[in-house]
C-alpha cells in the first residue's frame, strides 16, 4: 500500500500544485500533515512560484482528518498526538499566504479536506463532488476552522444546518451558495485552477480570506436568532450529545469576537471533545463497524464471493416480505413462496408497500421501486428453486417444520445454493439435523423491519463452510446492510446477550416499580423506547414464545414473570390490538393506560417476591443499571464461550441490531466506561437480595478483580473458529 505523502510540483506557469496523497480517501494522516506545512513554507519561499493549487491524488480532495489520531488519544489518553492544523497550517501557511492559494476538488472534500479547502482564496471543483463537515457524528466540532468559515461563505442558517446534520452538499449546490467559485470538468480542473491562481495574483480575480468575510453573517440580532433557534432545535433532539451545543456556541463566539477568536476557540473546544466519553463512543463504533468484515478464517484466506443473482424467500409473514424486499433493493431475483395463494398475495402485497412506501418518502425512485418489484415473483412450491443461490427460510420458530423444510431444499436446490435460515434463537445444528448439506447451512438473521433495521447477524456452525459465510457477507453488502459473523447457540449472540433486557425489566416490576418509571428512564438513557413499549411493538407472542426458548436454555440464570401471560389473558396484545402497557389510537402518541394496574398487582402477587410485600425504594440510575449490567454480564458469557469475535462486533451488533445508544459506544464499550469492578459488585449484591437472576459470570468476575477491561481480547479460541 503506497506510503501517505504529498507531492510537490513547479510549473513553467510558476504555479506550484500541492498533491495530497493517501489512498483511498487521502485522509490528512500525521504526515499528510507535516507535509503540507512543509510544502507550503517552500511555496513561500521560493521566488520561481508566484501562485498555489492545492489537490488530492486518485480523483478525491481529501476525506477528513485520519481518525485513527483520535482513537490514538483515546487509547493513550494523550492529546498532544493531535497536530496544531487550523493555526499553523490553515490560518498561517495557507489564507494568510503572500501568494493565492485555490483548491481544486473532485471527487470528495469532507471534514478536515473541506477546512483545508474554505482555507484556500478559492474553490474551484469538478461536477458532483461532495462537500461536507460530519464531524459532528463522531462527538467532536470540525477543528480546522470550519465552524468560522462555513457560515462566512454561504450564510449561517444553511452552515449551522449542514454542521449539525452532518449531510454533505454537492458542488452544484456549493456553487449556488457561494461555497464553490466554478465548476468545470475533471479534465480541466487543474488547467482552471492553476490560471485563476494566477489572476487573483494580478488581481482581475478575488483574493478572498473566508475568515475576514461578515457579509453573508447578517446583523448580530439575526445571527442570535437563527442560533436560538438552533439552539432549542438541538436541546430538543439531541440532548445527550454535547458536540451539538459546543458547535453553536463555537459559531456565536466568532460572530461577536470576530473569526480568528472563533478559530482559536473552536481548536479549544474541539481538543476537550475529542476525550469525551461522546467521542469516545462514536468512534469506538466508527471502527467497530469496519472491522466486521474481517473474519479470521473467512476473509484472510484468499477465497473470492461467488456471485448470488437468484434467492428465495419461504414465508411471506412481516419477516419474510423485509428479507425479500431488502434482497429485491440489492437488485436480486427473489421467489417468494408461501403455502396457499391468499398468504402469498398478502405477502406480495407487504413487499409492495414496502418498496411503494420508500418511493413515497424519497427514498427510492419510481423508476427504481418498479425495477425492484419486476425482480419478485410469488411461488406456492419448490420448482424454481433449481438454479437459486440462496434460500432464506423465515418461517414461524418450529423445530420439525423447520427440519422438514431444509430436507426438502437439501434434495431440490442445487449444490452451491446456501440455506440459510432467519431463526431467532434455535441452534442451527438443530435445524439443518436431517440434512447431510451441514456445510452450506448458515444462519441469515434479520432484526425487524428486515428492510429497514441495518444489522444482519450471519451464523455460523462448526459445519459451515468458509466460502458460505463470505457469500453470505457480501450478500449483506449488497442490500446494505452491516454483516456481523457470530457463533451458534441458542439466541446467538445479540438475542442472547440481550434477553435479560426485558426479564430485569419484569423483575423490577414485579419487585414494585412502575412500569411507565422504567420505560421513561431508559428512554431517558438513549435507546428510543423503554422494553414495555418494545414488548407492545414487537407483540407478546413473539416475547411469549422467545421467553420459553431462553428459560429452557438458561434455567439457572432466567426471571419467569407472570406479567406477559396475565396480560395477554385479559385480551391484550400490545399494538397488534391497540391495547397493551400503552393504547395506541391512530394518529396519536401511545398513551400510558392505568387500567394495567390490577394485572401489574396480580402479577406481583402470583410472584411474592417484595420485600416484607413493599414496593422496593431505588434511585433512577439504579434502575437503569439493574437492567442493563444483566445485559452486559451475558454479553461477558458470549465473549467467554467465543460466540463473538471481537468486543466490538458486540458493540456494533447492540447498536444496530437492539438500538442501543451509539454514543455510548456499544455495550461492552459502555460497560468498561462505567468499569467492570462497580458492575461486578452491583450484580453480586443484587444476587443476595434478588436471586441468581444477577449472579456474575466467571469471565466478569475475572476481569473485575484483576482490572482487565471486559473488551480485552479472551484467550479462549472462540467458537465459530473451531472447525479451523
Amino acid at each position: 500500500m503506497a506510503l501517505p505523502k504529498v507531492d510537490f510540483e513547479v510549473g513553467a506557469d510558476g504555479v506550484a500544485v500541492i498533491t495530497m496523497g493517501n489512498p483511498p480517501v487521502n485522509a490528512l494522516a500525521i504526515p499528510i500533515i507535516m507535509g503540507l506545512k512543509d510544502r507550503f513554507d517552500e511555496a513561500a519561499r521560493r521566488n520561481d512560484v508566484k501562485a498555489i493549487v492545492l489537490t488530492g491524488k486518485g480523483g478525491r480532495f481529501s476525506g477528513g482528518f485520519d481518525i485513527s489520531v483520535m482513537k490514538k488519544v483515546h487509547d493513550t489518553g494523550d492529546s498532544s498526538h493531535l497536530p496544531d492544523v487550523s493555526v499553523e497550517l490553515v490560518v498561517n501557511a495557507i489564507e494568510d499566504s503572500k501568494k493565492p492559494v485555490v483548491a481544486a476538488v473532485e471527487g470528495l472534500a469532507l471534514g478536515g479536506g473541506l477546512e483545508l479547502a474554505m482555507g484556500c482564496h478559492a474553490r474551484i471543483a469538478a461536477p458532483r463532488a461532495q462537500l461536507g463537515l460530519p464531524e459532528l457524528t463522531l462527538g467532536i466540532i470540525p477543528g480546522f476552522g470550519g465552524t468560522q468559515r462555513l457560515p462566512r461563505l454561504i450564510g449561517l442558517s444553511k452552515a449551522v444546518e449542514m454542521m449539525l446534520t452532518s449531510k454533505p452538499i454537492t458542488s452544484e449546490e456549493g456553487r449556488k451558495l457561494g461555497l464553490i467559485d466554478s465548476i468545470v470538468s475533471s479534465e480541466e480542473l487543474l488547467k482552471v485552477s492553476r490560471l485563476w491562481a494566477l489572476e487573483i495574483g494580478e488581481r482581475r480575480k478575488p483574493w478572498v480570506r473566508s475568515l475576514h468575510r461578515t457579509d453573508k453573517i447578517g446583523s448580530l440580532s439575526e445571527a442570535r436568532k437563527v442560533l436560538g433557534t438552533a439552539r432549542q432545535h438541538v436541546k430538543k433532539t439531541a440532548p445527550h450529545l454535547p458536540q451539538q451545543q459546543a458547535c453553536v456556541d463555537v459559531i456565536e463566539h466568532g460572530i461577536v469576537h470576530g473569526g480568528y477568536s472563533g478559530v482559536l476557540k473552536e481548536a479549544e473546544v474541539f481538543k476537550k471533545l475529542v476525550v469525551s466519553d461522546t467521542s469516545k463512543g462514536l468512534i469506538n463504533i466508527f471502527f467497530a463497524q469496519r472491522a466486521i468484515t474481517k473474519v479470521p478464517g473467512v476473509t484472510d484466506i484468499g477465497l473470492k464471493p461467488r456471485n448470488v443473482k437468484k434467492a428465495a424467500v419461504i414465508g411471506g409473514g412481516l419477516m419474510g416480505s423485509g428479507i425479500a424486499t431488502a434482497l429485491l433493493l440489492g437488485n436480486i431475483r427473489v421467489f417468494l413462496k408461501e403455502i396457499n395463494s391468499e398468504f402469498l398475495t398478502k405477502g406480495i402485497k407487504t413487499i409492495e408497500g414496502n418498496v411503494n412506501g420508500l418511493a413515497r418518502r424519497g427514498k427510492l425512485t419510481k423508476q427504481k421501486a418498479d425495477a425492484a418489484l419486476s425482480l419478485l415473483q410469488g411461488v406456492l412450491d419448490y420448482t424454481e428453486f433449481k438454479d437459486v443461490d440462496l434460500v432464506i427460510e423465515a418461517v414461524i420458530e418450529n423445530v420439525s417444520l423447520k427440519q422438514t423444510i431444509f430436507s426438502d431444499l437439501e434434495k431440490i436446490c442445487p449444490p452451491h445454493c446456501i440455506l440459510a435460515s432467519n431463526t431467532s434463537t434455535i441452534d442451527l445444528n438443530l435445524v439443518g439435523k436431517k440434512t447431510s448439506s451441514q456445510d452450506r447451512i448458515a444462519g441469515a438473521h434479520f432484526f425487524s423491519p428486515a428492510h429497514i433495521m441495518p444489522l444482519l447477524e450471519i451464523i455460523r456452525t462448526d459445519k459451515t463452510s468458509p466460502q458460505v459465510i463470505l457469500d453470505l457477507i457480501t450478500v449483506g453488502k449488497i442490500i446494505k446492510k452491516a454483516p456481523v459473523v457470530v457463533g451458534n447457540c441458542t439466541g446467538f449472540a445479540v438475542n442472547k446477550t440481550f434477553f435479560p433486557y426485558s426479564q430485569a425489566a419484569s423483575l423490577l416490576v414485579n419487585l414494585g416499580v412502575d412500569v411507565y418509571r422504567i420505560d421513561r428512564l431508559i428512554r431517558d438513557f438513549g435507546f428510543p423506547i423503554g422494553p414495555f413499549q418494545l414488548a407492545d411493538l414487537a407483540g407478546y407472542g413473539v416475547s411469549f414464545a422467545t421467553s420459553k426458548v431462553f428459560a429452557d436454555a438458561f434455567s439457572d440464570r432466567v426471571f419467569n414473570s407472570p406479567l406477559l401471560d396475565l396480560m395477554m389473558k385479559s385480551g391484550r396484545n400490545g399494538k397488534n390490538n391497540g391495547r397493551g402497557y400503552y393504547i395506541y389510537e391512530k394518529g396519536s402518541k401511545p398513551k400510558p393506560d392505568p387500567s394495567i394496574q390490577p394485572i401489574i398487582e396480580e402479577s406481583r402477587r402470583i410472584c411474592n417476591i417484595m420485600p416484607n410485600g413493599k414496593p422496593i425504594s431505588v434511585t433512577d440510575q439504579e434502575i437503569v443499571e439493574m437492567i442493563l449490567f444483566p445485559v452486559v454480564n451475558e454479553a461477558c458469557r458470549v465473549l467467554e464461550d467465543g460466540v463473538a469475535i471481537r468486543a466490538s462486533d458486540l458493540d456494533i451488533a447492540s447498536v444496530l441490531g437492539m438500538s442501543f445508544p451509539n454514543y455510548r459506544g456499544g455495550i461492552v464499550f459502555w460497560a468498561d466506561l462505567v468499569g467492570g469492578n462497580h458492575i461486578y459488585t452491583s450484580l453480586k449484591k443484587w444476587t443476595q437480595l434478588y436471586g441468581n437472576f444477577f449472579k456474575p459470570s466467571k469471565y466478569l468476575e475475572e476481569r473485575a478483580v484483576k482490572g482487565i477491561p471486559l473488551s480485552a481480547p479472551a484467550s479462549s479460541t472462540p467458537k465459530l473458529l473451531g472447525r479451523l
